[in-house]
């Protein structure tokens, strides 16, 4: 790549910083500037291939912020090691792009960007719900094309979710979130699966109930399923938010897809993997009452085949935690990440990372995966 296609920023810091894309806002490059960082950020918008990356580190470089679409796996590791590097954050709350054992390997802590995507992605499970429940995007691109030709009582009859089942796989913060947004806005019945139970959840759906009962409203359920299965077979819609890993990889293939109703509808912002799209091509093909939503996909940026023709899937490019607030809120923790370890900042022990989106940002670093494995325990070592 063109040395042209980076910009840098407080060219005589201390530290040199690489930051493999542009990102939303300028609090995060003040936060890096601030300690005393030169930063080097890439202007292209293609995916950086993992040679790329490397001859961007260099042969002196301290810290890097890079993408979920990067492979952040040994090679780069071992580069950054090689470099000086002690830092090293994911602009994204997940991390399944990056290789943890080889980051443990060579020393350098991982950062992700947790607590800012909650809302804003369940927002978009939402939308994408309705979209799919509605028919909104077959409704449209019918208007567009001049097909309307006036109102008809069955056009686009699509389906009423008021009182019906949601499932959620994947109660963590997200899917926890959708499922008070679902059962508050909507009466939805809760059914969830997860590795453990949500208790909070729990909670909140009696507490909710008391609510309706001095309205005279009926109450909502909520509870755990004891398989994906038993979850599939119950829900009118499914909403996935689990992570991607070696057990999540197709969790929802042909077998799975076949326990569901004929005319349910699933939806999917957590990570296109999870789903087994080509399978879902076929189901959607057989069963034209299915419905699905999807925000990504297995072989990004590409589709399966055939998905981008069906009528019963909508479909967004990876935009679930596309707000302003939340892109920059993400953009602000990666670089407290990284200028926290520089400065050998302590971890932040709270729960809430809402204080580093505020004007003076704590002394701490965010988020750090691989702590436990580095052998990091409040302050670091």
């Amino acid at each position: 790549m063109n040395s042209n296609a980076w910009q840098i920023h407080n060219p005589g810091g201390t530290s040199r910083v690489i930051v493999t894309k542009m990102l939303p806002g300028s609090r995060w490059l003040d936060i890096l500037t601030s300690a005393d960082c030169r930063v080097e950020v890439c202007q292209s918008k293609t995916v950086l291939d993992t040679a790329t990356i490397k001859a961007a580190i260099g042969g002196r470089c301290d810290g890097a912020i890079g993408q979920l679409t990067e492979a952040w796996g040994e090679t780069l590791f071992d580069a950054l090691k090689a470099a000086g590097g002690t830092a090293y954050s994911n602009y994204a709350v997940g991390f399944n792009n990056v290789d943890l054992e080889a980051a443990d390997r060579a020393g350098i802590p991982v950062g992700n960007t947790p607590g800012v995507l909650t809302e804003t992605t369940a927002e978009m499970a939402v939308a994408l719900t309705f979209a799919a429940a509605r028919r909104v995007g077959e409704a449209e691109r019918f208007l567009r094309a001049g097909r309307y030709t006036g109102w008809l009582p069955d056009l686009f009859l699509g389906a009423l979710l008021s009182g019906k089942t949601l499932g959620i796989i994947g109660a963590g913060r997200i899917g926890e979130a959708v499922a008070r947004m679902m059962v508050q806005g909507h009466g939805m019945q809760v059914i969830y699966h997860d590795l453990a139970a949500n208790t909070d959840l729990e909670a909140f759906v009696a507490d909710y109930n008391r609510f309706r009962a001095t309205r005279h409203m009926p109450p909502v359920a909520c509870h755990r399923a004891d398989s994906v299965e038993a979850l599939l077979e119950t829900a009118d819609c499914v909403s996935i938010h689990t992570v991607l890993d070696d057990t999540t990889h197709h969790l929802i293939d042909a077998r799975r897809l076949a326990l569901m109703k004929p005319d349910a509808i699933l939806i999917n912002t957590s990570r296109g993997p999870v789903v087994d799209e080509a399978a879902l091509v076929d189901h959607c093909r057989r069963h034209p009452d299915f419905r699905a939503g999807l925000d990504v996909f297995e072989h990004e940026p590409a589709m399966a085949p055939g998905l981008a023709e069906l009528d019963n899937v909508v479909i967004v490019p990876h935009i679930a935690s596309a707000t302003r607030w939340t892109r920059e809120g993400m953009a602000t923790l990666a670089a407290c990440n990284v200028a926290g370890i520089l400065n050998g900042y302590p971890l932040w022990q709270q729960p809430d990372i809402l204080p580093f989106l505020e004007k003076d940002p704590p002394h701490a670093i965010p988020s750090v995966v691989n702590a436990e494995a580095l052998g990091w325990s409040g302050k670091r070592s």
